[in-house]
């Protein structure tokens, strides 16, 4: 089986099972029930899209491989996910806006993606672009309530624009092992629609700003070792014990 594309499901898997564990850092803490709910219930759907894609990719590893020991017992500069997805939460905006961000990307790959000629891969995007559909309105609804909203919560939005969106770019630079989508294709449709959303934000739109890369290569930043320190604890602590 070629290495690239079960290098192109990990990097699937990985950055969905990194955006999960950043986003349940929320539970307990979210600004009212119903929002704190909606973000463990977002991290949950990401959870169970990583899980999809590492089955997948541990089916076509064979020998000992699992779900579990790919998520759980290898290394930060084995993981392949986007920088965007790593980013620490700050406060309810940057964690919105980096939601939005990623989900507007994941809805238009996972439209291509349903077309694919792999047929696994196929079903997983037509599973979970139902989910997806539901990222991208809800955070897109909390940009424009916030971007549109106090002169603190627009300043806050500002900031964190300042902060991710120099991560953006890495979505749009295919990999050697991306040859499924060319990624490169869904920049101009993801500009647009996020354009859309900032306009009605009040919220301006960067330009020349340089982009950061490297997590699809296993080149982090120094954030993705502590969430690892974290997600993999009890594994390593306690190798092979089960429920």
């Amino acid at each position: 089986m070629s290495d690239f594309l079960i290098n192109y499901i990990l990097h699937l898997a990985d950055t969905t099972l990194i955006l999960s564990q950043r986003n349940s850092e929320w539970c307990g803490h979210g600004p009212i029930l119903e929002q704190d709910i909606a973000i463990t219930n977002i991290s949950l759907d990401l959870l169970g899209q990583s899980r999809n894609f590492y089955q997948y990719a541990a089916s076509l590893i064979g020998e000992e491989a699992t779900e579990d020991s790919l998520a759980y017992l290898r290394k930060e500069r084995e993981f392949k996910n986007l920088l965007l997805v790593e980013q620490p939460n700050g406060d309810w905006g940057q964690t919105i806006l980096r939601q939005y961000l990623y989900s507007q990307f994941q809805y238009l790959l996972f439209e291509k993606l349903q077309q694919c000629n792999d047929e696994q891969l196929a079903a997983i995007a037509a599973k979970s672009i139902k989910e997806t559909t539901y990222h991208v309105r809800w955070s897109s609804e909390w940009v424009i309530r916030l971007g549109d909203g106090t002169e603190e919560s627009h300043n806050r939005m500002l900031k964190a624009i300042d902060e991710l969106w120099r991560y953006t770019g890495e979505m749009f630079e295919p990999a050697g092992y991306e040859t499924i989508v060319d990624v490169s294709l869904l920049k101009n449709d993801w500009l647009q629609k996020v354009t859309t959303v900032f306009l009605e934000a009040t919220l301006p739109v960067p330009e020349k700003v340089f982009m950061q890369s490297g997590g699809k290569e296993g080149k982090h930043t120094e954030h993705l070792g502590y969430i690892l320190t974290q997600l993999q604890y009890m594994q390593r602590a306690y190798p092979g014990a089960t429920w």
